[in-house]
């Protein structure tokens, strides 16, 4: 499935782990397809950077690594659907551009949309639940 974390989920998975962390498992196992722009790119270092105190040495370290899980998309349109917090739309439009079957996000104004063009919007919770490889025993 092609997929699009929101930056949420992706500084969730390198700060603390957990449930984000295994959807990256999911990605690197070759489960998922990740899609990802510029913008998330720059969101992540600077919320990385400003609220949790990684120096640019940490942010090369990890970053160049995580993206190379994934295909850059340029989004071509500009959306304004979340007025509550507009750089919720950079999420949307990585979504549309990529073709993406769902967005994982913990953003409330997100989650409230349920599905965006055919596109839904989950927890990382709901998609690990939902998307979870069936092992063979």
């Amino acid at each position: 499935m092609r997929i699009v974390l929101d930056t949420n989920v992706i500084v969730s998975a390198l700060v603390f782990g957990g449930v984000p962390r295994r959807i990256f498992e999911l990605i690197e196992d070759g489960h998922h397809e990740l899609f990802y722009s510029a913008a998330i790119q720059r969101e992540t270092s600077r919320v990385l950077n400003t609220k949790f105190g990684w120096n640019q040495a940490a942010l090369n370290q990890y970053l160049p690594g995580l993206w190379a899980l994934g295909t850059k998309v340029a989004p071509k349109k500009k959306l304004k659907i979340i007025r509550e917090d507009p750089t919720d739309d950079r999420i949307l439009e990585c979504a549309v551009s990529a073709r993406a079957g769902v967005i994982v996000s913990g953003d409330r104004d997100l989650i409230r949309l349920g599905t965006f063009r055919s596109i839904a919007i989950t927890t990382p919770r709901q998609f690990l639940d939902a998307h979870r490889p069936v092992s063979s025993a």
